[in-house]
């Protein structure tokens, strides 16, 4: 039988059975073509980015493996994207760090990038019929050296900080403006000490000050939404770090912006899914970063583990993807580069759809009604229903390939282009 009819075949039978349980498969997939996943730009090019100032990455970030094909200019960037999307179900987002600008092979320092340096890619996207998100780019510089950027002690580099956040704000609104749906622009600086310090008070007040200059300028929401990102520790500050999550949370509260959780800024027993129903009763709008950490904030490509898998069940059972922005944050040098794009946006919708395939309504009455047994059954009958069935539908009706088809595309790619790249 070939590939499409068992796939129509297999469909039909879960759909059958998902309806047994009150589930509507085909709303379900209705529902999955609205979420957009942002993919991370610096997962094609091990966060090298286009400045050509050859500055460690710095900041705590450490990318590992030397496999073949890096990315190596925006043109090349943007040609591996192209297939990671085109083997991607869905119609997604990308997320760039302003070190990723089209700099002609000049240099532009970090305080002077401006909407005309990211012309490119606004045109690019409009053709790929994507829409960008954007970051500032507070690490790789000879003045992010000290450990300490928008918390800085020293006025002068403070300041050109804050006109680079600035700078990014104008970035993103231009590139809202121009897709006709709003930028999230979101901050982290890698500000924190290695050992314990004698002063904490002092550079979080710094940095309140440093945020609230550079968020100064009003922009339609329409255009631009700013987002601000906690962490527990790094390397290099494992003792101390300025925007921690506490830090942000009330940042975030007081001045109404967006909150970015990331899954391996946290303690490495510690999981993000928790914080999502909490958060959300104070912040307008949650940014996440999905990641997976290895023992430590290591960025692994995210797989279908039990901690994907709490994350997407929290945005669908609280009914939070509306206000929910999902990015990925992830950077594996040891494996090809696309494949992990690929791998890891996949998962991302998987989960998702597995939690949407969840009987919500009748767990939800089970509950109130204190039937913690039949909850409990109802969880369990469900991890063995047919939810592979319906994925494998909704990549055929989305005209990308079915179960490991694309990696024939990927590795095809990897001889004919990224082998050339030396």
């Amino acid at each position: 039988m070939p590939q499409e009819d068992r796939i129509l075949q297999a469909y039909k039978i879960a759909k059958l059975q998902y309806a047994d349980i009150g589930v509507d498969t085909d709303r379900v997939l209705n529902e999955l073509k609205t979420v957009a996943v942002s993919l991370h730009c610096w997962q094609g090019d091990d966060v090298v980015g286009f400045e050509g100032l050859g500055q460690s990455i710095g900041g705590g970030l450490a990318v590992t493996g030397n496999y073949l094909g890096r990315a190596r200019t925006p043109d090349e960037l943007k040609s591996d994207l192209e297939l990671a999307y085109s083997l991607i179900p869905g119609q997604h987002r990308l997320n760039l760090h302003a070190c990723y600008g089209e700099f002609s092979g000049k240099q532009v320092d970090r305080n002077e990038v401006d909407v005309a340096h990211f012309q490119g890619w606004i045109d690019w996207a409009k053709q790929q019929r994507l829409s960008l998100d954007f970051n500032p780019t507070y690490f790789a510089h000879e003045k992010a050296e000290s450990g300490f950027t928008l918390s800085h002690s020293d006025p002068s580099i403070r300041q050109f900080w804050i006109d680079h956040g600035k700078a990014c704000r104008q970035i993103g609104a231009a590139m809202g403006q121009a897709q006709g749906t709003p930028c999230v622009t979101n901050v982290w600086i890698p500000d924190g000490m290695k050992d314990t310090p004698v002063d904490r008070v002092a550079p979080r007040q710094r940095l309140t000050d440093s945020l609230d200059q550079i968020f100064s300028q009003a922009f339609s929401p329409d255009h631009l939404l700013d987002a601000v990102e906690c962490k527990l520790f790094g390397l290099g500050s494992e003792s101390y770090v300025v925007g921690s999550h506490e830090f942000y949370l009330g940042y975030a509260i007081t001045r109404k912006t967006l909150l970015c959780l990331d899954a391996g800024h946290f303690h490495p027993t510690e999981t993000i899914a928790d914080k999502i129903s909490s958060v959300m009763q104070y912040v307008p709008r949650l940014l996440l970063h999905v990641s997976r950490g290895v023992r430590w904030d290591s960025d692994h490509v995210i797989i279908l583990n039990d901690e994907l898998q709490a994350i997407a069940n929290e945005l669908v059972r609280g009914n939070f993807l509306a206000r929910t922005h999902v990015g990925l944050d992830f950077f594996d040098a040891s494996i090809n580069r696309v494949a992990a794009w690929v791998i890891g946006t996949r998962n991302m919708i998987k989960s998702l759809l597995i939690s949407m395939l969840e009987p919500i309504d009748s767990l939800r009455t089970m509950e109130t009604q204190g039937d913690f047994t039949s909850r409990l059954a109802q969880f369990e009958e469900s991890k063995s229903l047919p939810w592979g069935a319906v994925w494998d539908y909704y990549c055929l009706t989305n005209d990308t390939p079915v179960g490991s088809n694309w990696l024939d595309a990927v590795k095809q790619y990897e001889s004919n282009v990224l082998s050339q790249r030396s």
